[in-house]
């Protein structure tokens, strides 16, 4: 079996994560002005947005296609896309994914940005939403 590579897939590339996203069924989108993150094994398995925001990056879109969940890639690629970051991620996510993303590194209820929160308040208003945070490791 083809091993699982992980990329940041090349701009030209970004309607194919649209047709990921469809194939599943998903109402996630690839966003052009972000880095858009895949797992492949020949195909996309799993995709995510990692978009700049005013203060740091906001980690949007992720999906593991159902046949490869469980298997870690979630976490590896989320690894890969923050590798050498220097400055704060955050995203968004259903109260269920709280421990998975705790695992990962990021903290429940981080300080937002006035636009993020903004942005959470929004999008709570329609379905159970909440803010998680990662801070890059500084030298002390």
């Amino acid at each position: 079996m083809t091993e699982i590579r992980y990329l940041q897939l090349e701009a030209p590339l970004w309607p194919l994560m649209n047709k990921f996203y469809r194939t599943h069924q998903s109402s996630m989108k690839a966003v052009r002005e972000a880095q858009l993150w895949v797992a492949r094994r020949d195909e996309i398995v799993a995709a995510q947005c990692l978009r700049s925001v005013p203060g740091g990056r906001w980690l949007t879109g992720l999906f593991v296609d159902p046949a490869y969940r469980t298997q870690g890639i979630a976490a590896r690629l989320i690894a890969e896309a923050m590798k050498g970051l220097e400055e704060p991620v955050w995203l968004f996510c259903h109260p269920d994914l709280r421990d998975f993303y705790e695992r990962r590194g990021f903290s429940f209820d981080p300080a937002l940005p006035y636009a993020m929160a903004e942005r959470l308040s929004r999008y709570a208003r329609s379905k159970p939403m909440i803010a998680m945070g990662w801070e890059p490791q500084r030298p002390c």
